[in-house]
């Protein structure tokens, strides 16, 4: 069994002039609610297997306090830009294929739309819109990554902040 977990990046700063979308941090409360849900990843996994993030800095930062609360040290967190630039079910099947099948469980960090339409995409049931910092995991019953198509996971748990 394989399974992909999706996680919406936490609350972000406002757009602004000043500063790119890239390098775009979180809030304060953005930081607070992604320690809770990564709190709360932590009651369903024991372990979040290999972390991918989006370079974009309110990304990768959600993926650091989600690897804190694991015990995985930052460096072992890989970084895809394609997460940021042309995130999608192409590239995903493409990432993927270059996993390595001895991993069983990858963790993506990324941003909407593409972080919505991915598991919507591969799950039966359909997936609903992933607000900041929503968690989905999504198995399927194959040995090898290569196998994925669209339609034929199912949908494990959906995890989203309280308001």
């Amino acid at each position: 069994m394989k399974k992909l977990i999706f996680i919406r990046h936490g609350r972000a700063e406002d757009a602004s002039s000043e500063i790119s979308d890239f390098e775009r941090s979180l809030t304060i409360k953005g930081k607070v609610i992604s320690r809770m849900m990564a709190h709360r990843l932590r009651e369903k996994e024991d372990n979040p297997g290999l972390m991918i993030t989006s370079p974009a800095f309110r990304a990768l930062e959600t993926a650091y306090i989600f690897a804190g609360e694991f015990g995985i040290k930052p460096d072992a967190i890989r970084t895809d830009s394609n997460l940021y630039y042309k995130a999608g079910m192409k590239m995903l099947i493409e990432m993927l294929a270059v996993a390595g099948d001895e991993i069983d469980t990858i963790t993506l960090f990324g941003h909407n739309p593409a972080i919505t339409e991915m598991p919507d995409r591969l799950c039966r049931e359909g997936c609903e819109f992933l607000t900041k910092t929503s968690i989905v995991c999504i198995s399927f019953q194959i040995k090898t990554w290569s196998e994925i198509k669209s339609d034929s996971g199912k949908m494990e748990y959906f995890l989203k902040p309280d308001k």
